[in-house]
């Protein structure tokens, strides 16, 4: 009777140990895709992942990449004239014509929405002058944002370059990229585009490929991708409150479901936190930094509910100066170290400003001063 007590006993504590461990970032569900991860977009963390760091062929979705290449080339508005080249792109195309010129707007539109190839080697030949030129620019981007699982041999994804891959995560990185610019936001959650068509009487009407915009409510844009050798791949993004999510599948056979499934377990099992308000901080153990510490950005950081309690905040500050006091600018003086379950997963400068607060005068304030000054007590004391 005492074994099987002890027993109990230790399956009862094993079990609160368990309950207590915060969640881990690994999918428990079940998933189609060779890869896959879901990151939440403010702060990067990663609340699922399967195989996610593994080098695989991408299809499509390269043409975040050449997109957002585009929009920061600063020439959107300027007309592409369409080689013969662009042309003959294999694959999906949006049957552009050569010669025809059109804007660079335009062919963004029919890149992200239609998949078009030839839109794809149309922007290439512009922003990057040759597609070895466009091509450059790309993996130059992708080393400058962290794509470091990255190679980039063309602007479309086809598989006419055995050097051409990402991982699921990096493509997490990219969209997460991405999504900052807001004209790459609209542009990918257009559901139908109009484009001018020069040669016809008719516009040129492009559905988004992206079924999830209609499929799943909280769907809020991204890009998908197949080819035969990289078969079914899709970045999407979704939001739901104040959580915006991202979520990558690389080889995903059931990519709609996939992307669903993540979608929910991480908005059923995440909420976004703040930790840290944004404003005054009191840190009173030195008279320089009383009432003269604020933080210009609160920090919000997704947690599971059994991390809730697990949040800290450190302060860290350089060491005063008198002339701080004395200066009307703002000054860096430190940071704000946000800790989840004893690791650094945000920080924040922390300003430093001679705040001299006014206090707000009333009516009774003001008839005083008129009295004090009539009866000259303001000039002579």
């Amino acid at each position: 009777m005492r074994m099987i007590l002890k027993l109990v006993i230790i399956s009862l504590m094993v079990s609160l140990f368990i309950a207590n461990i915060p969640q881990k970032v690994d999918a428990s569900f079940g998933l189609s895709a060779a890869s896959a991860v879901l990151v939440e977009q403010k702060t990067g963390r990663v609340l699922y992942e399967k195989d996610a760091h593994t080098k695989r062929r991408i299809a499509s979705i390269t043409k975040i990449m050449t997109a957002i290449l585009a929009i920061e080339s600063g020439k959107m508005n300027q007309y592409v004239k369409v080689s013969e080249q662009a042309t003959r792109a294999e694959g999906s195309s949006v049957y552009l014509k050569p010669g025809e010129k059109i804007k660079l707007n335009e062919l963004v539109y029919g890149l992200m929405l239609r998949s078009g190839n030839d839109t794809a080697v149309a922007i290439a030949e512009h922003v990057g002058g040759s597609l070895d030129g466009f091509v450059y620019l790309m993996n130059q981007k992708a080393k400058e944002i962290g794509m470091y699982n990255t190679h980039f041999e063309n602007p479309h994804g086809l598989d006419d370059h055995e050097d051409h891959y990402s991982t699921a995560y990096d493509m997490a990185i990219l969209m997460r990229y991405a999504m900052k610019n807001k004209t790459f936001q609209k542009i990918s959650g257009t559901k139908v585009h109009k484009a001018p068509n020069p040669t016809e009487n008719w516009d040129r009407e492009w559905k988004n490929k992206n079924r999830l915009l209609s499929k799943y409510k909280y769907c809020t844009g991204g890009k998908t991708g197949y080819t035969k050798r990289a078969k079914r791949t899709l970045v999407t993004t979704a939001t739901k409150g104040d959580m915006d999510l991202i979520a990558v599948t690389l080889n995903g056979p059931d990519d709609w479901n996939d992307h669903i499934s993540m979608y929910e377990s991480g908005f059923k099992g995440f909420d976004m936190a703040e930790v840290l308000a944004k404003g005054k901080i009191e840190i009173t153990k030195n008279k320089y930094y009383k009432n003269h510490l604020y933080v210009k950005k609160s920090i919000v950081y997704p947690a599971s509910k059994n991390e809730m309690d697990l949040f800290s905040v450190k302060y860290k500050l350089n060491k005063p100066k008198k002339k701080w006091t004395s200066s009307k600018n703002e000054v860096i003086v430190g940071k704000a170290a946000v800790y989840l379950d004893g690791k650094v997963v945000q920080e924040t400068p922390i300003y430093f400003q001679n705040l001299q607060e006014k206090k707000k005068k009333g009516l009774f304030d003001f008839v005083k001063e008129i009295f004090l000054s009539v009866i000259g007590v303001n000039d002579h004391g």
